[in-house]
């Protein structure tokens, strides 16, 4: 039997019919929790926002975070101690509220921004981030995060094992779906899959993008010459005409 902390491949087939919340959509449904960033972990400045943080002890440990995303995640935890008792005896936090940029990127807003993503560790051991590999103490309480509506970060183009945060199926849940037609669109600040894959239809235009699935400088940059080149509204905002050009090409 494999220990917990024991390292093997994403499995397959997580989080089947979730995505990540992409910036738009946070910002649209949720505000802006400060007006500048950087690396380093900073308060909410949100006036709206911040009275809605809470501290919680949640069954293994506290936590502060969105009342809503601290409700459900205390949810999750009763049923992994029902389910995976080994890996809630040995489940630990290494932060779930954090004003900053995702890790490597100087544009795209952290979702521990707005309190809605936790990181965890087993015992203790960080799970390090883009190696395709993950602990498999974490496999065995993924599947209980997905069913919640919580993705994986285990899913996100830079594999990061120890990172969970509501989907955007959770979120527009809590906040309604007035977001719903930004989600289609992204921009600067936006991360995830759909990133990854507008990065690599661009590449097959000549582009000599990273596939990181983080909209930064270089991914702007290479929209807006594609939007001035195709006739489109060259603003670096991602639409469904844009994607239409795209997979013509």
């Amino acid at each position: 039997m494999p220990k917990l902390t024991d390292l093997q491949p994403v499995p397959d087939g997580i989080n089947r019919d979730l995505d990540n919340a992409g910036n738009k959509l946070m910002l649209t449904l949720l505000g802006n929790p400060r007006s500048s960033y950087s690396t380093d972990c900073q308060p909410i400045t949100n006036p709206k926002l911040g009275p809605r943080i809470e501290t919680l002890d949640v069954g293994p440990f506290k936590v502060t975070g969105l009342d809503v995303a601290v409700t459900s995640l205390t949810k999750v935890l009763a049923e992994i101690k029902a389910e995976q008792k080994d890996v809630y005896d040995v489940l630990r936090t290494a932060g779930m509220l954090c004003c900053r940029f995702v890790r490597g990127s100087n544009s795209s807003i952290s979702n521990h921004s707005w309190g809605t993503a936790i990181d965890l560790t087993i015992d203790g051991v960080l799970d390090q981030r883009g190696d395709n590999k993950v602990e498999h103490g974490l496999t065995l309480i993924a599947p209980i995060f997905n069913r919640h509506q919580w993705f994986w970060g285990a899913g996100f183009p830079t594999e990061d094992g120890m990172h969970f945060e509501a989907s955007k199926q959770l979120v527009t849940s809590w906040f309604g779906s007035g977001g719903a037609t930004v989600v289609e669109q992204l921009t600067v600040g936006d991360h995830g899959r759909k990133v990854a894959e507008l990065q690599h239809k661009l590449n097959k235009t000549g582009e000599q993008l990273v596939e990181d699935g983080v909209f930064g400088s270089s991914t702007h940059a290479a929209v807006v010459a594609f939007q001035a080149a195709h006739g489109l509204v060259a603003d670096g905002v991602v639409r469904a005409d844009m994607w239409a050009k795209l997979d013509a090409l």
